[in-house]
């Protein structure tokens, strides 16, 4: 494993594990104090998991915005576990949240037609029978050509 390939694991696993356990992003300096490295080095660890579909960045490329399943701004699809809110990029995240937890939740969101609030109970074998639909109107292979409108 060359040293950046080291280095980016322990951001990537310094991101999640903050995401985890509060719910929120964190920043740059508190990754690089967390792996012991110049911010600097850190956002460069950040363009390479941008670069590799790990993370999206803000247009700064200091802030993340999303760490798949998990979002940094508020979202209306959102997850309750273990006593902390997360948000969901999207339907389809807010069902991941729960399995990288691995972890029960519920999932809050709406209805886009109708705007309808929905509540799903997620076990560890996944979600309670529903009569829910997902649907996306951009195919997942092109999700990461705009990743906010998708």
């Amino acid at each position: 494993m060359s040293i950046h390939e080291e280095l980016d694991t322990a951001v990537k696993l310094t991101v999640y594990r903050h995401f985890a356990e509060s719910g929120t992003s964190p920043a740059l300096e508190a990754v690089a104090s967390e792996v012991e490295a110049e911010p600097g080095v850190v956002r460069s660890a950040f363009a390479r998991l941008r670069a590799a579909r790990v993370l999206f960045l803000e247009g700064d490329g200091d802030t993340i915005r999303m760490a798949p399943p998990f979002s940094a701004v508020e979202t209306q699809h959102f997850v309750e576990s273990g006593g902390v809110i997360y948000f969901a990029n999207c339907a389809w995240d807010a069902l991941g949240i729960p399995a990288a937890l691995r972890q029960e939740a519920t999932v809050r969101s709406r209805c886009e037609q109708t705007r309808e609030p929905l509540r799903l109970a997620v076990g560890l074998d996944g979600p309670g029978v529903s009569d829910w639909l997902f649907h996306c109107l951009v195919p997942a292979a092109h999700w990461w050509d705009d990743l906010v409108f998708t």
